[in-house]
C-alpha cells in the first residue's frame, strides 16, 4: 500500500504569516527591525533551525541559535494558538485517505511543540497521528531525514511512499529519499525543482484538487502493484502531471 507523508507548513495548513511574524519578533529583539517578507520567502520550505543559523550569521547575532529557537517558536505558538487555516481540499483528501486507511505522516521542519499545537487545534491530530520534527533527525529539509525517518515510524520502504509538499527544499528532500512527491507550490512555482515533480499543481493552493490528487494516489498505487486503482480522470487545467 502507497503511505502519504504530508509537509505540515504551507501545505496542509497556511502557517507561513505566523512564522514571518514570529520570525519579525525575535530578529527586532535581536536588532534587526526590518525583516521583510521577501527576505522570509527565501527560507520557505527550510527547518526553522536552519534558517535561523543563516540569519545570526547574516545579521551578526550574538545570541546562540537555541535561545533564539526558543523565543521564535513561543512566539509562533502564541501565534498559531489563536488560529491557524487548514487548506479545505487538503483537509478532504486527508479525510478521505484516512478512511480508506491509507497509512500517514507528517513530516515537518517546524518544533516538535509547533507541530502538536497545529495539528491539535486545526482537528487533523486524530487523523495524522504519526510526526516527524526535523528536531528529531541530524538535518533538516533539503535533507532527506524527516521523509526517511516518518517511512521508518510507517513501516514503509521509501519507494512505497509519496511525499505532499509545498516547497523546492521539500521537492528536493522527497526525491533525495527516493520517493514520489506532489508538489502544491506556496507561491510561484519557478524553482526547477517542482519540474521534477512527479505530479505539480502548479497554481498551488487555489488549483489543488483534492479529488484529482486522489485519483493520481490511486492510480499510482495500482502501476507499483498495490489497491487496484480506478481509471485516472482527465486532469484539470491547474493540474500539471510530470511523468
Amino acid at each position: 500500500m502507497t503511505s502519504v507523508i504530508f509537509d505540515l507548513d504551507g501545505t496542509l495548513v497556511d502557517s507561513e504569516p505566523n512564522y514571518y511574524a514570529s520570525g519579525c519578533r525575535t530578529l527586532a529583539r535581536h536588532g534587526v527591525p526590518d525583516f521583510t517578507w521577501e527576505q522570509h520567502a527565501a527560507f520557505i520550505g527550510v527547518g526553522t533551525r536552519e534558517t535561523l543559523e543563516v540569519l545570526r550569521e547574516r545579521y551578526g547575532i550574538e545570541a546562540p541559535v537555541e535561545v533564539l529557537l526558543d523565543e521564535q517558536n513561543d512566539a509562533y505558538l502564541e501565534l498559531a494558538g489563536r488560529s491557524t487555516e487548514v487548506y479545505a481540499e487538503m483537509r478532504r483528501l486527508v479525510e478521505r485517505l484516512h478512511a480508506e486507511g491509507v497509512p500517514m505522516a507528517v513530516a515537518s521542519g517546524s518544533s516538535r511543540e509547533a507541530i502538536d499545537a497545529v495539528l491539535a487545534g486545526t482537528g487533523l491530530a486524530a487523523l495524522l497521528p504519526v510526526t516527524v520534527s526535523a528536531e528529531e533527525v541530524p538535518h533538516g529539509k533539503p535533507a532527506p531525514d524527516v521523509f526517511l525517518e516518518a517511512a521508518r515510524r510507517l513501516g514503509a520502504a521509501p519507494a512505497d511512499c509519496v511525499v505532499v509538499e509545498d516547497s523546492a527544499p521539500g521537492v528536493r528532500a522527497a526525491h533525495a529519499a527516493g520517493m514520489a512527491c506532489l508538489a502544491v507550490p506556496y507561491g510561484a512555482a519557478t524553482d526547477p525543482a517542482f519540474a521534477a515533480a512527479d505530479l505539480l499543481f502548479a497554481d498551488g493552493q487555489a488549483g489543488f484538487d483534492a479529488e484529482a490528487a486522489h485519483a493520481w494516489l490511486r492510480a499510482r498505487a495500482g502501476r507499483t502493484g498495490r489497491p487496484a486503482a480506478r481509471p485516472r480522470p482527465q486532469a484539470p487545467p491547474s493540474v500539471d502531471p510530470v511523468g
